[in-house]
């Protein structure tokens, strides 16, 4: 990083660094993520990345290109008729929903789309910027404990506030199915729910996250890998704040028709919001500590497998604004998992491992 008292010389520095750091990188593994460290502390390197005319148009670009294709393709969606509802309650035909979850799920890999032609096409970055690597395999493994855990917690203390009830013999999960024009109602045509929800879990665990986490890494390429080392320089609750607000507000148009919170569209894009920027907190300290976008994809993964798994079937009739993991109890749950993983790892100063 250069001295403050040398201004005039940062442009003609940093392109003799570039080359330099991108050879370093390649024999590390270690790309330099140079902005994601400059939110403990924004030099005037860091400072030069967020107001030079190339960074803005980048981050102008990236986010055009991300706002206007997904909200293309998820307008065309409601056009046909989508609506997130219960199951079984949707107006629109059940191969039609099907068709529907899987071009959202495409949808997922817009913002890794839009860095990748933002970076290759417009600002002629160093794709090492982005984070690209695995890194130390610990975080990998804590998320895949905490994250369940959090959801536990959650969905307790949900439980505790009279906000939800299990339903553990999933009649809720039966009566929809039924709705939906499968033949489940007869005794004996599904298995009990103490098979289903075991298995449930542990497919949620163990088999799900390697799955989901690939649709992951399409959104958080572009939001971990791309955006946010583009916005710490502003400081860390600046840079999460406003990346919470983009992430949520991207959301917008599947919530206003049902998506995580049905029966609410304004006040669900509202909440959605307080979610993103909440969990956004562990994604966001895990991402900056071990530079891996990698690792970014698989805790949205890890976190997908369990809100869209078990735990909505067993609290089915949980009012999303406040009780489960896209209500208020959630967002409490989130910041305290994000508070405590920035304390933990800011008591591990220096390079980080892997």
């Amino acid at each position: 990083m250069e001295s403050e008292s040398r201004p005039s010389t940062l442009a003609a520095d940093s392109q003799v660094a570039a080359p330099r750091d991108e050879v370093v990188d390649a024999l590390t593994g270690t790309p330099s993520f140079e902005a994601g460290h400059a939110g403990r502390g924004a030099g005037p390197h860091a400072m030069a990345l967020v107001e030079s005319g190339d960074a803005r148009r980048g981050v102008v670009t990236f986010l055009t290109l991300t706002f206007a294709l997904t909200y293309l393709i998820e307008f065309g969606l409601i056009a046909a008729g989508v609506r997130f509802e219960p199951l079984g309650a949707s107006s629109a035909g059940a191969s039609t929903m099907l068709t529907a979850q899987l071009v959202v799920a495409m949808t997922m890999w817009v913002p890794a789309f839009s860095a990748f032609v933002t970076i290759r096409f417009v600002t002629h970055e160093s794709f090492a910027a982005t984070g690209l690597r695995f890194g130390s395999w610990r975080p990998y493994v804590a998320t895949l404990v905490l994250v369940p855990l959090a959801f536990a917690a959650t969905y307790a203390i949900t439980w505790g506030l009279g906000l939800g009830e299990p339903d553990w013999q999933l009649k809720e999960l039966t009566a929809s199915l039924t709705a939906a024009g499968a033949d489940v109602a007869d005794a004996g045509a599904a298995p009990p729910a103490n098979i289903v929800l075991p298995a449930l879990l542990v497919a949620s665990m163990f088999l799900a996250p390697f799955v989901n986490s690939v649709f992951g890494f399409g959104e958080e390429f572009g939001w971990r890998g791309y955006l946010l080392p583009k916005l710490t320089p502003l400081g860390k609750p600046a840079a999460y704040l406003l990346l919470g607000v983009i992430w949520g507000l991207w959301h917008a148009p599947l919530i206003a028709v049902g998506f995580n919170y049905p029966g609410y569209p304004v006040l669900g894009v509202l909440a959605m919001i307080g979610m993103t920027t909440t969990l956004g907190i562990y994604i966001n300290e895990l991402t900056l500590h071990y530079r891996s976008s990698i690792l970014a994809g698989w805790v949205h993964g890890v976190f997908n497998s369990q809100a869209y798994g078990v735990w909505r079937i067993l609290f089915p009739g949980t009012n999303p604004l406040l009780g489960g993991m896209t209500g208020l109890v959630g967002m409490a749950v989130w910041t305290a998992l994000g508070l405590s993983t920035a304390w933990f790892l800011g008591r591990r100063p220096g390079a980080p491992e892997g």
